[in-house]
């Protein structure tokens, strides 16, 4: 399909079979996630494990930040069925439901350290998943597909976390927590049916030939394509594109318990109608994409990302509302949804498909940067110079990607400039798929 085919119908590119692909796929993706730590932690507090300890086991969840490091070995190593990257997600699709199925033989009260060694592979094969995935899904998909693709992946992964989160306490309440465990490992077969059917990507261009290779290419690749003193830039605004919303973001749970909301009342509201704003801000940011490409998008939606944040200057100013809280909750959670859809198709768009697990475990890891690092002074500035001024700052950090866009996502460009080609092109899933350049 080409570019100028879709560009108009954003519904054609939301129907194609690859993006209900991306669907489960991304339920595959969101599945394990609560099991190391939400659905964890309930088994321990009922297992009357203490709260120190449950506290410490929140650092299983570490290799979902240290992904990079091992990423260059999925850009490397080609396994010797389904191809490259479906076959790195079955890999680790099958370890994932083997050690969840073993989170059964444990028992908290009489083996703690086994548990844990568990619950780290747990995470070290999910992290390994989505580093796969995150490949995958970037591979398959052409420039205005890339926000769709975004979007069902994020909408898939989102069910997964409600799935695992309501059915596994629901299931607690009936059986034994290693039970629960083992019937929650098969929901994986739901990813491993939907990896067997999917299309592979194509590779014209032979996989990096070493593992040094596959480290050090990504970097000269990225730097040589975009060029240094752009490239800067770009890593630069990654950082900073989300920051508006990760700042504001960091602090409106305090400032609504501050302004006298209960906590049944946020959390009702954060829960319900703030994850359906999110995904539909997604889905809408998808569409967005597909009808004006990704530099347009990346404009329109980092202005309505900031500006989104004046609800919450609002709020500040009138003191308790309820139908205000609403509001700003669903209008920054929907602005939250087309800035994740419109960096996810950024960061697809940079990557080479000869290093995309690399390079887009390394570009995401810098996004994450915002939201888990340089959001920690925001306390601080509550604190000193109050709510309202502190949502207006928020308003403002929309300021430094719109400076950067210019000279990296021109409005008049449909692509970013350095970005790399993308075709979409796959091969049929019975076919097994090897590199033209890898067998010659």
């Amino acid at each position: 399909m080409s570019e100028g085919t879709v560009k108009s119908s954003p519904i054609r590119i939301f129907g194609q079979p690859k993006m209900a692909t991306l669907l489960v796929l991304g339920f595959s993706s969101g599945l394990p996630f609560y099991l190391t730590s939400k659905t964890l932690q309930a088994w321990m507090t009922t297992a009357k494990v203490d709260l120190a300890t449950i506290g410490f086991f929140s650092l299983v969840t570490l290799p979902y930040s240290l992904k990079f490091v091992w990423a260059p070995v999925m850009d490397r190593y080609v396994p010797p069925f389904l191809g490259r990257r479906r076959g790195w997600v079955l890999i680790t699709q099958v370890l994932l439901l083997v050690a969840i199925a073993a989170m059964s033989l444990h028992d908290p009260r009489l083996g703690l350290r086994m548990l844990a060694i568990n619950a780290i592979a747990i995470a070290f094969f999910s992290a390994s998943q989505d580093i796969s995935l995150d490949a995958y899904r970037t591979d398959v998909l052409e420039n205005r597909e890339m926000g769709a693709g975004a979007a069902v992946f994020v909408m898939g992964y989102r069910i997964a976390m409600i799935t695992t989160g309501a059915l596994a306490f629901f299931l607690a309440d009936r059986i034994p927590w290693p039970t629960v465990y083992l019937v929650l490992s098969l929901l994986l077969l739901i990813g491993i049916a939907a990896t067997f059917l999917a299309s592979e990507p194509v590779l014209s261009d032979a996989p990096p030939k070493t593992l040094v290779e596959a480290v050090v290419l990504p970097f000269a690749d990225f730097f040589q394509r975009v060029g240094t003193l752009r490239a800067l830039l770009v890593l630069l605004f990654i950082v900073v594109y989300k920051y508006s919303d990760s700042l504001a973001g960091s602090m409106t749970t305090p400032f609504l318990l501050q302004t006298g909301f209960s906590q049944s009342e946020v959390g009702a509201v954060f829960l319900g109608v703030g994850v359906v704003a999110t995904i539909l801000g997604v889905v809408v940011g998808g569409a967005a994409i597909g009808k004006w490409g990704i530099n347009r998008s990346l404009w329109i939606f980092v202005v309505f990302q900031g500006l989104s944040n004046l609800t919450y200057y609002g709020l500040s100013l009138a003191g308790k509302s309820h139908g205000l809280m609403v509001a700003a909750i669903i209008t920054e959670n929907f602005g939250l949804g087309l800035v994740t859809a419109g960096m996810t198709a950024y960061l697809m768009s940079m990557c080479n498909k000869r290093f995309t697990a690399t390079q887009f475990a390394l570009l995401s890891s810098l996004m994450a940067a915002s939201r888990d690092i340089l959001v920690a002074p925001a306390g601080k500035i509550a604190e000193s110079l109050g709510w309202p001024s502190f949502f207006l700052i928020t308003v403002t950090m929309a300021l430094p990607p719109l400076l950067l866009l210019p000279l990296i996502a021109p409005w008049s460009r449909d692509v970013p400039i350095g970005a790399a080609p993308h075709t979409g092109e796959t091969v049929p899933a019975k076919v097994a798929q090897t590199p033209a350049a890898a067998r010659t």
